[in-house]
């Protein structure tokens, strides 16, 4: 947990009681990850949103590796937002299994900073993304984010 936070902390600045309670709770329901990516993301919706982001996947056994990811959303949602992020992976037993789509369920609510972990998985492969950004964004959606190895525009 502590090699973890303390990466974690680099990427988001100083520590807080809130990123070690969001890793927290990523322990103690998944244990110990197996890989994770920094990166950020912008995201927007209007009911039916959009959310596009980068970063790179880092594990211990393998060359660190860019990776984007896009998707679309449908909910009860309304504005935008730009996060960074951190992902816990969990039961990753290669690079090219990330790369697939993700379904997820995510609430948002940015008035002011915090930190916020949901889950995705496909397969034996569970994600575990760690947010925190700006903007002024509230609700709730239904979608799916699809990991690859090149940006594209097309959310699909």
């Amino acid at each position: 947990v502590e090699e973890i936070t303390a990466k974690a902390e680099g990427f988001f600045g100083d520590t807080t009681e809130g990123l070690a309670k969001a890793i927290e709770k990523a322990f103690a329901e998944q244990g110990r990850p197996n890989g994770y990516i920094v990166g950020e993301e912008i995201a927007g919706a209007i009911g039916i949103g959009l959310r596009y982001g980068n970063g790179m996947l880092n594990r211990k056994r393998a060359k660190t590796r860019k990776v984007y990811w896009q998707g679309p959303s449908i909910g009860w949602d309304l504005g935008g937002n730009a996060s960074k992020v951190f992902t816990l992976i969990y039961g990753l037993k290669s690079d090219d299994q990330l790369f697939q789509r993700y379904p997820g369920v995510d609430g948002s609510l940015y008035i002011a900073a915090g930190f916020g972990v949901s889950y995705q998985q496909s397969g034996n492969v569970i994600l575990a993304p760690i947010r925190t950004g700006v903007g002024l964004r509230a609700g709730a959606n239904v979608g799916y984010l699809h990991y690859g190895t090149k940006h594209s525009w097309l959310p699909f």
